[in-house]
């Protein structure tokens, strides 16, 4: 193979491999969208309150109950459309991206092994999902922003009106009221979340398949990408949930007639606020739908992006 083929071969490798990233993770996202709503409505649920308060949504079941009982299955799908197109940029970033960094490191690392990626150090990996994720999600932040407002909306009450009546009215109203950069609240940990997601979720399932089929005797297939995904899916909900609840609580709060939040002036100040009302527990807010969603994401995720990656000739992550 000359040099000029195989170098368009290699580009052409990179962009399959964001192709189906992207289209992996908007097939899971339609999986997954009715668990995501319940889970922003658990995190925002008695937000900074000290003492008790009735609780609308009394954990995840009764949650999902009360939201089709107020508002229909629709309800659960709430913030569907921005999170299609939150998936089909950030994702589509950190799913390509990934790779292409990990296997960069690995060419210049001493350490290294290469592009071998079975025995490529864990380091190597964590620190590709980390600069993948963190680039997708500042870019895709917008999208991101819209989904969690449209989410966080429940039944209303007589005489209140809906605040967005959609995604386009949503970006229309939140550019008006205030400014562009108010389409990037929350950007500090919406990345700080994805660096630590892509982090932990690519680098476990990459590592996780590879020592699988390395000591146990299980061969590259749907069954190893399964029980991989697994395991990726806890890792990546235990190490994200408390950023996921303050990007949610920032991305939400009111704004004052400046533009700027009533509640959290940053992430620190809305960490802090969190832990001194709330407690520690209070960061793990939304825990298992946060869990019960990342966990069939990544599996849904892996396993069509594998099967993707087999049906265009591409190798295995």
């Amino acid at each position: 193979m000359t040099a000029p083929v195989a170098s368009q071969k290699v580009q052409n490798d990179h962009l399959l491999k964001f192709v189906g990233g992207g289209l992996s993770c908007m097939t899971a996202a339609c999986f997954t969208n009715p668990v995501d709503v319940i889970k922003t409505r658990l995190q925002i649920q008695g937000e900074l309150s000290t003492s008790g308060v009735d609780k609308d949504y009394k954990g995840f079941t009764r949650g999902l109950l009360r939201i089709v009982r107020d508002e229909s299955l629709l309800g659960l799908y709430k913030g569907l459309v921005p999170s299609l197109l939150r998936e089909g940029t950030y994702s589509t970033l950190r799913m390509g991206g990934y790779e292409i960094v990990r296997d960069f490191l690995a060419r210049h690392s001493s350490r290294g092994a290469g592009t071998n990626t079975g025995t490529t150090p864990l380091w190597q990996k964590i620190l590709a999902g980390m600069i993948s994720g963190a680039l997708g999600a500042a870019i895709a932040n917008p999208t991101d922003l819209v989904k969690v407002r449209l989410q966080a909306e429940g039944r209303l009450s007589p005489g209140q009106t809906k605040r967005y009546k959609g995604t386009v009215d949503a970006f229309k109203k939140i550019t008006q009221q205030e400014g562009l950069k108010g389409l990037y609240k929350g950007v500090g940990p919406t990345t700080q979340r994805a660096a630590l997601l892509t982090a932990s979720q690519l680098s476990s399932y990459d590592h996780f398949k590879h020592l699988l089929i390395r000591h146990t005797g299980l061969h590259e297939g749907i069954v190893a990408h399964f029980f991989s995904s697994i395991a990726a899916g806890f890792v990546a909900a235990l190490v994200t949930s408390p950023v996921d609840t303050v990007k949610t609580r920032i991305m939400n709060q009111p704004i004052d007639k400046n533009g700027k939040g009533i509640l959290y002036s940053s992430t620190s100040d809305c960490f802090k606020k969190t832990i001194t009302a709330e407690g520690l527990l209070g960061l793990y807010k939304g825990f298992v739908p946060n869990w019960m969603r990342i966990g069939p994401h990544t599996i849904v995720t892996f396993i069509v992006f594998e099967q993707f990656r087999k049906a265009v000739g591409l190798s295995p992550v």
